[in-house]
């Protein structure tokens, strides 16, 4: 049986083409360059159509990682898997995690339990009318069972957290569709944002059997009684392709890290976050636990859509000065990072059909330590 170990490093960064904090550990031999197969970040942005900091930050790594891979910036782009999420609002801090893979000694996994393991898949290139519709939503679910698959992971229990990069609609993308004679979900570049993630989280709930596969169309931003426990989806103008990465624990790994989640039903339910916490062994800070460190948490926010949190209204919705995604961000950012005692966490605004309307999911890695 193939072992592999995967590694995980949480990186600060003073701004989105900050690439200093990765090339001085790649410098110091902690990271082997070779192994890197996705990198996760936090950009100080708007997280909008219009949110230059994701290209940025891509940019920059691919440009810095280039000459150490022997690749151009384009072959990096390729070959590693970038997921920029916009937003930074109250106390999130800008940052990156850096995932690497790499083949371990036979005999070296499963000690005394599943490790954490990740993989990773493509779907092909979507045509713009057929984003937040069930073509994306079949394709990305057979993304994910290959994503499975190459992470080892055979039983979808085992899987915490499928982080999703996926495309949106521009009005060049919606005027080629027009021309062939198509429609496409919405001519709003903002709203096919909402779209694209809720199809692409479908697609997770059906490929681990959270859902049946009878999903249609009009399904997708209608039935939010249909969603993911464990999906994360961001959408960005950079691709038309969705880019899947799982996440789980695998008898197969030899990893010193491992990986749980829990399901916020709202933006305020601190018992998910501690028992996502716990699920790795970990309490909540200053989580001086021993044996056990915290790596990073990563979670979706959403505005509860029918205006109310527990029964107090709220006006993320109403306030046409600021996204209701922003205030998400920095309402859950808040909370978790209270709990786990640090800013530097992984928050995604925009969570249609990733966990109950109003809630999320919330995964934790945690590093074995010696």
């Amino acid at each position: 049986m193939r072992t592999i170990s995967a590694g995980v490093v949480r990186i600060a960064t003073r701004g989105p083409g900050d690439v200093s904090g990765l090339m001085t550990i790649i410098d110091s031999g902690a990271i082997d360059p070779t192994s890197i197969l996705a990198i996760l970040g936090k950009t100080e942005g708007n997280g909008g159509v219009n949110d230059f900091t994701r290209e940025y930050a891509v940019t920059a790594l691919c440009t810095a990682l280039a000459p150490r891979l022997h690749l151009s910036p384009q072959e990096v782009e390729q070959r590693i898997a970038f997921v920029m999420s916009g937003g930074t609002e109250g106390v999130l801090s800008p940052h990156i995690t850096v995932f690497t893979r790499r083949e371990a000694e036979q005999g070296t996994a499963g000690v005394s339990s599943k490790r954490l393991s990740i993989g990773m898949a493509h779907t092909r290139d979507f045509l713009p009318e057929e984003l937040g519709r069930s073509a994306q939503i079949a394709e990305t679910a057979k993304a994910v069972t290959v994503a499975m698959n190459d992470a080892g992971i055979a039983d979808p229990a085992d899987v915490h957290f499928v982080q999703i990069k996926c495309p949106l609609l521009t009005s060049e993308r919606v005027e080629a569709a027009a021309l062939r004679g198509s429609t496409t979900a919405t001519t709003s570049a903002y709203g096919s944002m909402a779209y694209s993630r809720g199809a692409s989280a479908l697609g997770v709930a059906i490929a681990l059997g959270e859902i049946a596969s009878d999903v249609r169309d009009d399904d997708v931003l209608r039935r939010y009684d249909l969603f993911s426990s464990v999906a994360s989806t961001s959408a960005g103008i950079e691709l038309m392709h969705n880019v899947v990465i799982v996440l789980g624990n695998s008898a197969s790994s030899a990893s010193e890290f491992e990986i749980g989640h829990a399901v916020m039903s709202d933006a305020i339910d601190c018992a998910a976050v501690i028992a996502a916490l716990n699920s790795v062994g970990l309490g909540i800070a200053p989580q001086a636990i021993a044996g056990r460190e915290l790596v990073n948490i990563f979670a979706k926010a959403e505005a509860s859509p029918n205006g109310s949190v527990r029964g107090f209204r709220h006006t993320m919705l109403e306030d046409t000065d600021i996204s209701s995604t922003r205030h998400a961000r920095a309402a859950v950012g808040g909370l978790i990072g209270g709990l786990a005692g640090t800013g530097a966490i992984y928050v995604s605004g925009g969570a249609e059909h990733q966990g109950p309307p109003g809630g999320g999911p919330v995964a934790v890695i945690a590093r074995l330590a010696d």
